[in-house]
């Protein structure tokens, strides 16, 4: 039977690899050898998920130097002279093998005032909002993010900028400064250009380039300055 000579990062921040040889299967997700691993080479090792088809996106891993779905990666795909290499997330650390700690994704995300704050109570009517609405076309274009911080493994301006936000927060608050039923659009415009804000993207496109979703981060952190710019020529004008 062929097999995969498999690479798994072990330990926490200062770990190391480990080797395995895994059979190789028909249709064969990167998931399903981490998953052989652990239930019959090595029930110690440490990962996540949950769904496994592309729902969650909590088995995001780094597989041959790339933030990937591990779920939705199949080995045929990505295998390289018989070989694969999975280690955590970039730019997170390490719990324990692939295990991530999330708390700075999500802190960054609160900063950037990522929560729908409405303008109606729950004894009003409900706002219509049109889906021809230009507004809610720009909001729409990135709704579908779901936190699996593929994209801040792969920012460079995260790697190296511990102030920034990181892509997922800059596009969620986007998404909200389209939403013309939600009232904080001001403080979080206002939160969106502080030190660490949407002008540190350095629109290297990473974060577009992985996404499992297909989504465009950087189209949104632009359309983030821009209504900055107007912001600040309003407020220079008066």
């Amino acid at each position: 039977m062929p097999s995969i000579r498999l690479r798994v990062w072990r330990g926490g921040d200062e770990g190391g690899y480990q080797t395995f040889e895994v059979p190789r299967n028909e249709s064969q997700t990167v998931l399903d050898v981490v998953t052989y691993v652990q239930r019959e080479l090595d029930p110690t090792l440490a990962y996540r998920f949950a769904c496994r088809v592309g729902v969650c996106g909590s088995c995001a891993m780094t597989v041959n130097g790339r933030p990937r779905w591990t779920c939705r990666t199949h080995v045929s795909k990505v295998i390289e002279n018989g070989e694969l290499e999975v280690a955590p997330l970039a730019n997170l650390p390490v719990i324990k093998d692939l295990a991530v700690d999330m708390t700075r994704f999500f802190e960054r995300w609160q900063e950037a005032r990522g929560v729908f704050e409405p303008t109606r109570t729950r004894d009003d009517d409900v706002a219509p909002v049109a889906p021809s609405d230009p507004r809610r076309q720009e909001a729409d274009r990135g709704i579908e993010c779901i936190n699996c911080g593929v994209c801040w493994s792969a920012c460079d301006t995260v790697r190296w900028n511990p102030d920034y936000l990181g892509p997922a927060a800059l596009n969620r608050a986007w998404t909200l400064q389209n939403d013309e039923r939600d009232g904080a659009q001001a403080a979080r415009l206002s939160a969106v250009t502080q030190k660490g804000g949407c002008q540190a993207c350095h629109t290297h496109q990473s974060c577009e380039q992985h996404c499992p979703q297909r989504l465009n981060p950087t189209a949104g952190i632009a359309g983030l300055k821009r209504m900055a710019l107007r912001s600040w020529s309003k407020a220079g004008t008066r």
